[in-house]
């Protein structure tokens, strides 16, 4: 049994012209007018040998052979003085199988070229299955359903463009009716069926493949309605826009290519910053927007005139349409920046602001190489989108906000998302209170009995090397410097002495003030010897060399900085990565239980992390949770160290870490400091933890000059043995993973000021 559609259906599908031939039975025997009854006898007597057309048939191939005919037989339903303007054609029901077509059609077609296939758009195989149900509901158990799903044909016409019909389908001569396998549903069935038109298989549980019969015919009339389509595609590609990913809609440019009718388009959009008084570019549309139009206007333009021309707009913001631009103005063609038109084949455009309250938002452009594609009545289109595009920047600026807002939190703030809710709830005390007329005082933030996580990852020896790195940078300046005044050699003798000057006591005797009075020399007195020179056209020798050293100044020091750029350099990346594990992790560690946490970037990252029942007063907090932060914070500082060594190599200079925990069993509270914007530890008795903290950077060994951390190593430092217990299960379950290794040192903490009795363990990362 052939299968006349691509998707599964409940129907047995069999193309059949009964009930039409039906139709010329009553006429032959029943019409009044004798050329009726002629007509009509004579067309059932030359498909009486062809009882398939009256019994059905599924061999698609008999349409073809038989398409004299079948063009005969329908020639009422197709009349022949319509067929150059009608898009119609016979099909056979909810199939892309159609045939019997107007010229109209068959020239469409054509266009759009031989290996096109045609197909309804945007309806996969369930809906289609459903729709297929309900049209056996709606003609054998006659229920009023009315589809609100409008069906469409994409058809690409010869230049590429992709046109829209929507279809309408006349089904008088189709007839549906239940094989002996089929399922009769109850009413009450029914009404569940139609109460669940997303359940798929409750639809085919009561309509299984094949147990019905769709015998028939349908003609389809088709209405170009591309504009439509494109404006709706238009308006929701504008409309969904993800907070979560920015992304552009590539399809916008076929969007407004069908939209306009034009083959060759491009299109593009610029944001108004009125604060700089400039246009700016959407940066996620950059690869599929083009400003070519826009870059030409604003290079035509001074900065001055510029200005003038945007608060003008604010006035008269009348769009500007150019059909062919052959036909501007000489004086405008002769300008340098019109080769931007020419040199991208820009023909002819639009260009259109976009106002608000009489304000300028952005400013679009329309392209195209071929001349005339834009006129008036293009123009006239857009006022059917203009607001929809108005709509859809205003909800881009509210999303852009939105996520510049986060940013500024999570980087520039230390309000954590578990402790919003706190601020949050005294904000809305705020705001009811506002709205009454009453007086609200914000009560402070505070959150008491926490118990502290303290750690870091510090880059080692930093200080000296930037020192290093900044004795190397002045001294190939100095040297640069020679190279050049021995060049110019006149002028020059007093600017070598004092480079010498600088250099001995760089290189000797270095002093508080060596580097800004190194500073001063250059910016008073030797950069503008230079500049004067090159001014008085030197050699190109000596051009080359000045211009190749003012190259490598660093403008707002005047000194030369690329070796301590590529140490600040370094430091970014480290801190980068290890803050992006720590971020990462911490996602983990939240789901363990909601705990405040906040980090810092210095030369190396320094994390804190309090917990407590008062964090989320909601949930049960018991003392395993501490044991278990604990656990996660000592695997992550070593993954931290482990993600290090992979990256290291590729520092632009080499760098070191050394990590430390410090365990602190005393329970603290933090309070907000509506000041400093940030959370700080609250009280005089909590402040020792904070003086602990502070010292355990350069802590040594007890009675050694060696510091208790080591770069390759964890150290962990607590007060008592019952910490030392707990953190040596943990080292025991990462040595199991080959985390760390098996040489665990004892130590004891130097006296610190005010700070005795503190411990140590050492241990190295395998």
């Amino acid at each position: 049994m052939a299968n006349l559609y691509k998707q599964d259906a409940p129907f047995q599908v069999y193309i059949s012209f009964k009930k039409y031939l039906d139709v010329l039975e009553h006429i032959r025997y029943n019409d009044r007018l004798e050329y009726r009854v002629n007509y009509a006898k004579s067309l059932i007597e030359k498909t009486k040998n062809f009882t398939e057309f009256r019994d059905g048939f599924q061999d698609v191939s008999l349409l073809e052979k038989n398409e004299d005919l079948i063009k005969l037989l329908l020639a009422d339903l197709f009349p022949t003085g319509l067929t150059n303007n009608e898009i119609k054609a016979a099909s056979i029901p909810l199939s892309n199988i159609t045939f019997n077509y107007t010229e109209r059609f068959k020239a469409i077609l054509k266009d759009a070229g031989k290996d096109f296939e045609i197909e309804l758009r945007n309806i996969d195989d369930d809906e289609f299955y459903v729709f297929c149900c309900c049209l056996i509901l709606q003609s054998y158990f006659k229920r009023d359903i009315k589809s609100s799903m409008p069906f469409y044909y994409d058809i690409p016409n010869r230049q590429g463009i992709m046109k829209h019909y929507k279809i309408s389908v006349n089904a008088d001569f189709t007839e549906v009716y239940p094989t002996k396998d089929a399922k009769i549903p109850s009413e009450e069935v029914i009404d569940t069926l139609l109460e669940n038109l997303d359940d798929f298989k409750l639809w085919k549980k009561y309509f299984p493949s094949n147990s019905w019969v769709l015998k028939g015919f349908t003609i389809v009339s088709l209405v170009d309605c591309t504009s439509e389509v494109a404006l709706s595609d238009l308006k929701s590609a504008m409309i969904q826009i993800d907070p979560e990913d920015l992304s552009p809609d590539e399809n916008l440019i076929e969007i407004f290519k069908s939209y306009f009718d034009v083959a060759h388009l491009s299109f593009g959009l610029m944001l108004f910053n009125k604060k700089d008084q400039q246009l700016e570019k959407l940066p996620i549309y950059e690869n599929v927007f083009t400003n070519h139009i826009l870059d030409f206007w604003i290079n035509t333009l001074d900065e001055e005139t510029r200005k003038k021309t945007f608060n003008n707009l604010n006035h008269n913001s009348r769009p500007i349409v150019v059909s062919n631009i052959e036909n501007l103005d000489h004086d405008i063609k002769s300008m340098p920046s019109f080769r931007i038109l020419r040199e991208n084949k820009i023909n002819s455009f639009m260009v259109i602001p976009i106002m608000k309250d009489n304000e300028l938002i952005a400013m679009m452009e329309f392209t195209s190489p071929i001349p005339n594609s834009f006129n008036g009545i293009k123009l006239k289109k857009m006022e059917f989108f203009t607001d929809m595009i108005l709509f859809s920047l205003n909800r881009f600026s509210f999303e852009k906000n939105y996520q510049i807002e986060a940013i500024i939190q999570r980087e520039y703030t230390t309000i954590h998302d578990s402790v919003v809710w706190k601020f949050r709830n005294e904000a809305e005390k705020y705001f009811n209170a506002s709205l009454a007329k009453k007086i609200y005082t914000l009560k402070q933030i505070t959150f008491k009995s926490l118990t502290p996580l303290f750690g870091f990852s510090d880059i080692r020896s930093s200080s000296e090397k930037r020192y290093h790195l900044m004795l190397e940078d002045l001294n190939q300046q100095i040297d640069a410097l020679h190279d050049i005044f021995s060049l110019i050699n006149s002028d020059s003798e007093k600017y070598m002495l004092a480079l010498e000057i600088f250099e001995n006591e760089l290189n000797n005797d270095i002093k508080a003030d060596s580097e800004q009075r190194f500073q001063r020399l250059l910016r008073d007195e030797i950069h503008p010897f230079l500049q004067g020179k090159l001014e008085l056209k030197p050699s190109s020798e000596i051009k080359a060399k000045i211009k190749d050293y003012f190259a490598k100044v660093f403008i707002q020091t005047n000194l030369f900085y690329t070796n301590r750029k590529s140490l600040d350099d370094s430091i970014t990346l480290v801190n980068r990565k290890l803050a992006d594990v720590l971020d990462e992790a911490q996602i983990k560690a939240q789901q363990i239980f909601p705990h405040y946490y906040e980090r810092f970037k210095s030369d190396g990252i320094e994390h804190n992390l309090y917990i407590g029942k008062n964090i989320a007063p909601d949930l049960h907090f018991h003392s395993k949770i501490v044991h278990k932060l604990r656990y996660w914070q000592l695997k992550t500082v070593c993954n931290m160290e482990l993600d290090f060594r992979n990256f290291r190599k590729d520092l632009p200079i080499d760098l070191n870490i050394a990590s430390l925990i410090f365990v602190y069993n005393e329970k603290i509270d933090i309070r907000f400091r509506m000041d400093e914007k940030r959370f700080d530890i609250d009280g005089a008795y909590n402040s020792y933890y904070e003086i602990i903290k502070k010292r355990l950077d350069k802590a040594l060994v007890k009675d050694s000059t060696d510091r208790i951390t080591c770069p390759g190593k964890i150290t962990i430092v607590y007060f008592g043995m019952e910490n030392q217990r707990e953190y040596l299960d943990y080292i025991s379950k990462l040595q199991k993973k080959d985390i760390l290794k098996n040489d665990i040192e004892f130590l004891k903490v130097e006296d610190l000021q005010g700070i005795t009795g503190l411990l140590a363990l050492r241990v190295s990362l395998a």
